[in-house]
């Protein structure tokens, strides 16, 4: 076995073992309220909320702040559908069947209980949480804590392993980051050409 194989391997105990240690509390409410709050729809609602008070307020930096949220959002559901439409692995609920395997395996299943890999819930908090932090720092430790909440809330409730909510929280940072890219770019670019428009004196 390579040592790729082995941390795999370790990697997926771990999994097993965490599932098994949080089993006697996976139907407590508290983590089914949380799982609603980091849903696409809820998120999406929060990312048009805070464009529509800062377009209310005329708060420019209010509805930069919403617009790069969704965008960000946005680029994470993508990349996680992307990913997720191309492994299968079962949900942690469904650990201990017979039927089902924990280990991540190359398919194109769209079936809910095949989909755990990677969690969309933790990549799309991920995602808004950092691009609200970008336009507000000053609220950067809140915004962390707000979604490592809601992507952690996915373990305690059975829904996906560790590693898949690790995942998720890699591609909505990774997602943030291109739109922050892109914004920097778009600004660079609309600075230059400002500056090749402003007529020279004399």
């Amino acid at each position: 076995m390579s040592t790729l194989e082995a941390a795999a391997e370790q990697i997926l105990e771990a999994d097993a073992r965490t599932v098994a240690a949080v089993e006697p509390v996976k139907d407590h409410p508290l983590f089914e309220r949380l799982a609603d709050l980091g849903d696409q729809p809820q998120l999406r609602i929060l990312c048009g909320g805070v464009i529509a008070l800062g377009v209310f307020q005329r708060d420019r930096r209010l509805v930069l702040a919403g617009t790069r949220m969704l965008a960000a959002h946005t680029l994470a559901t993508w990349a996680k559908d992307f990913v997720k439409h191309r492994i299968d692995r079962t949900r942690p609920r469904s650990l201990g069947d017979p039927e089902t395997d924990h280990r991540l395996a190359p398919g194109r299943s769209h079936e809910k209980e095949e989909s755990s890999f990677p969690s969309g819930h933790a990549a799309g908090a991920s995602a808004v949480a950092r691009a609200f932090a970008r336009d507000y720092p000053e609220h950067k430790g809140a915004a962390a804590v707000a979604g490592t909440i809601l992507s952690l809330a996915q373990i305690p409730r059975c829904a996906h392993y560790p590693s898949d909510v690790g995942a998720g929280v890699a591609i909505g940072l990774a997602a943030e980051a291109l739109v922050e890219g892109a914004v920097k770019f778009g600004g660079h670019v609309l600075s230059s050409d400002a500056l090749k428009k402003t007529p020279h004196p004399g």
